[in-house]
């Protein structure tokens, strides 16, 4: 099982700011453990690398001990929805059709409404799969959920500035 530590490692120097960026950005204060992992195991989900999804999901587990499998189902299942919510709504936005504006979505999301942790914690992890995925009327619709939800700005942005570097790291790998 890979550690984090691991896949810093296995980066080459021309990704030295994301090796030492993979170390400070799942150390944010802003953002509760729950949170925190809960962001990082969607976004390894999102970036599709399986050497980088381990290492998030171990540490995750180690990290956050009895609530770990809760965090991470609902991180699972926040991924998988947004990969099918980014795609369709992203593609709502692109088009600019009024015609596809008022058609019916017809996708189950049933899974949004039945979280393991809590609902704030289920949208800030689809905030920061959506930022990965590059869908803005989702980002847009997420981020307003989570404030209103009572979060910050400050935790907003940490929570993308992990989608980011694990992003950026899952490219890293690849390359």
């Amino acid at each position: 099982m890979p550690t984090l530590e691991d896949i810093r490692g296995e980066l080459a120097d021309a990704h030295k700011d994301t090796r030492l960026n993979l170390q400070s950005v799942l150390q944010v204060e802003s953002l509760n453990p729950e949170q925190r992992w809960g962001v990082a195991v969607g976004c390894a989900f999102a970036a599709r690398n399986e050497r980088l999804k381990q290492a998030i999901l171990h540490e995750a587990r180690e990290a956050l001990g009895n609530t770990a499998e809760a965090v991470i189902e609902d991180a699972r299942a926040a991924a998988s929805l947004m990969a099918m919510n980014n795609i369709y709504y992203r593609f709502r936005h692109m088009v600019e059709k009024e015609a596809y504006a008022t058609k019916r979505p017809s996708l189950r999301m049933n899974r949004m409404m039945q979280v393991l942790t809590n609902k704030v914690d289920f949208e800030l992890v689809c905030l920061a799969v959506s930022a990965i995925n590059g869908c803005e009327t989702c980002v847009q619709s997420h981020e307003r959920t989570v404030l209103e939800g009572g979060m910050s700005e400050d935790q907003v942005h940490d929570a993308i500035r992990i989608a980011s570097v694990l992003h950026a790291a899952a490219v890293g790998l690849e390359s």
